[in-house]
C-alpha cells in the first residue's frame, strides 16, 4: 500500500485535501483524524505537521509527501521535487529599515532574523555571502526593532506587516514557494507513484481548461480553430445543417470570454462551457 503524507492542517490541508478527493482518493472524515486509508486505491495517508513531512518521506518511512516548497528547503532533507500543485504560494524577501540595507551584498556580517533559516543559509551560501543567520519561531519583523537582528527574512504578500514594523523589502526575492509533491531522492521508479501523479496532473489540467463547444460555417471553421486549437487538436464534425460543423476543444479557461466574443465574430453560435471535472493529458 502506497504511503502519502499529507499537511494535517490550515490552508495547505484543506488545499491537498480538496485536490487528492479531486482526484478520486478517499480523505479522512474528520480534521481530527491522523490517518485516512483508501483500500480501492491501496493508499493510505498520514496526517503530520508540514515542517516534518520532508524527513519523513526522505527516511523512507513515508513514500509521497505533500507539502511548502519553503519547508523542503528548510528542512534539507534529500527529497526530490514531482510536481507543482499551484496552490500554497509564497515569497520570501529580505527587509530592512530603509537605507540601512540595500542590496544583497550588504548583507555580508549582518545578523538576519528569520524562522526559515534553512532557506536563508541556502540563499547566502549560493550568493557567497557570510552572515549571521538567527532563528526565530515567529515575528520576525519585531527583531530589528528589538535589536536582535540588522536584517529580517520572511515571507512577504502586501509587506503591511514589515511597514508597520518600520521595515521595507530589499533586493530579489529569495525563492517564491508553493506546495509540491515529493518523494526520498534515492526512490526506484514505482508505478504506483506514477498513479498519483497523472492523477493529480489531471486535476491540474482540469482546473485549466474548459470544453468549449460551438456551431461554425464550414468555410470560417480555420479560422474558428485557430482561436481554439485544443490540447493536440478540436474534434470537428459535419452536422445535418448543410455548411455548416461542430467544433469541441478544450480552451484554456483564463481566455474563455475573449475567445468567446472573438468565435461569435467570426459567426460561431450555440458556444457553450462546460467545466472538466477528471483528464488525463
Amino acid at each position: 500500500m502506497l504511503r502519502i503524507a499529507l499537511p494535517n492542517k490550515g490552508s495547505l490541508s484543506e488545499s491537498a485535501t480538496r485536490m487528492l478527493t479531486e482526484a478520486g482518493y478517499r480523505q479522512r472524515r474528520v480534521a481530527k483524524d491522523l490517518t485516512a486509508t483508501d483500500e480501492p486505491n491501496r493508499v493510505q495517508f498520514f496526517y503530520l505537521r508540514p515542517r516534518d513531512i520532508a524527513t519523513y518521506v526522505a527516511s523512507g518511512d513515508l513514500d509521497l509527501g505533500i507539502t511548502g516548497r519553503d519547508l523542503v528547503v528548510d528542512s534539507r532533507a534529500p527529497v526530490e521535487e514531482l510536481l507543482c500543485l499551484g496552490f500554497g504560494a509564497s515569497t520570501f524577501r529580505y527587509a530592512a529599515r530603509p537605507g540601512t540595507v540595500t542590496d544583497l551584498t550588504d548583507l555580508a556580517g549582518k545578523r538576519i532574523a528569520t524562522s526559515f533559516t534553512g532557506v536563508v543559509e541556502r540563499h547566502l551560501a549560493e550568493s557567497g555571502i557570510t552572515a549571521t543567520v538567527i532563528h526565530l519561531d515567529g515575528a520576525v519583523e519585531n527583531a530589528v526593532g528589538l535589536g536582535v537582528a540588522d536584517v529580517v527574512a520572511d515571507v512577504v504578500e502586501t509587506g503591511a506587516t514589515l511597514r508597520q514594523a518600520g521595515l521595507a523589502v530589499f533586493g530579489d526575492p529569495i525563492m517564491t514557494s508553493e506546495a509540491v509533491l515529493i518523494r526520498r531522492g534515492t526512490a526506484e521508479p514505482d508505478q504506483r507513484v506514477e498513479s498519483v501523479i497523472r492523477r493529480l496532473h489531471g486535476v491540474l489540467v482540469a482546473r485549466r481548461y474548459v470544453m468549449l463547444a460551438y456551431d461554425v460555417r464550414a468555410e470560417v471553421v480555420e479560422n474558428a480553430v485557430a482561436l481554439t486549437p485544443g490540447i493536440e487538436s478540436p474534434t470537428v464534425s459535419p452536422l445535418h445543417r448543410e455548411g455548416w460543423v461542430a467544433v469541441q476543444s478544450m480552451t484554456p479557461r483564463a481566455d474563455i470570454h475573449r475567445i468567446m466574443d472573438e468565435l461569435y465574430a467570426i459567426g460561431a453560435r450555440g458556444i457553450l462551457v462546460t467545466d472538466i471535472h477528471a483528464c488525463r493529458i
